[in-house]
């Protein structure tokens, strides 16, 4: 099996995608720049999976050791985080979730000049390293719940066999997913958040999502 590390994974999306992977068999690793607050996090994570799947590593320890990396940092990171970890990622595949908010107006789009955050991490990690951008979209509270997500996850990137072991990875932490094109689309995807942030405020729910109509995924 191949091994995910999230970098990030200290947070509470990249913690609850740990969580719901590890229950579903996989094994991962918590990055944090801090390995000792990811070896606790790990810690904890297994206890409440139930078996011993997760370890935690400081962020460059875990983007070596994983075979798929997942990326879940804050925006203001985001740069600066692919600029250190890049050459532990080359051939690998990296899950991109960035979502480029800009406080304090979160509820606002305000996508960057170059399109997009995954557009960005594509750019300075180079062709050898496929970024695939996923997650955007699905709220914390719905990754910590025992309850079936009621939200579909949107994923793209430049090849099809790549987005497709997103999806599957989608599928094993309780999600339906859907290619969704090439990379430059994940600009829609990130600015749904944002969408999604305001109408959380507006209807007073933490878990407002999107789903896909008038489609199988057979």
């Amino acid at each position: 099996m191949q091994t995910i590390s999230i970098i990030g994974g200290t947070g509470e999306l990249g913690g609850g995608l740990a969580l719901r992977w590890a229950k579903a068999g996989l094994p991962v690793i918590i990055g944090s720049r801090d390995a000792v607050r990811a070896q606790l996090a790990a810690d904890s994570l297994n206890q409440a999976s139930g078996n011993t799947l997760a370890k935690g590593m400081d962020n460059y320890a875990a983007a070596e050791a994983g075979d798929i990396i997942v990326l879940t940092v804050k925006f203001s990171h985001h740069k600066t985080t692919l600029e250190e970890l890049k050459p532990a990622l080359n051939g690998k595949i990296v899950i991109d979730t960035t979502v480029p908010l800009v406080p304090p107006k979160v509820a606002r789009v305000q996508l960057p000049a170059e399109g997009s955050a995954a557009v960005i991490a594509q750019q300075l990690l180079g062709e050898d390293i496929q970024v695939i951008s996923a997650f955007q979209n699905v709220s914390a509270s719905s990754l910590h719940s025992n309850a079936e997500p009621e939200c579909d996850v949107l994923v793209t990137g430049a090849k099809p066999d790549a987005r497709q072991i997103v999806i599957e990875l989608a599928n094993a932490a309780g999600f339906k997913a859907w290619h969704a094109g090439p990379l430059e689309n994940s600009a829609a995807a990130e600015a749904l958040t944002s969408l999604l942030i305001f109408m959380n405020k507006k209807y007073g729910s933490d878990h407002t999502g999107i789903r896909m109509t008038g489609i199988s995924s057979d």
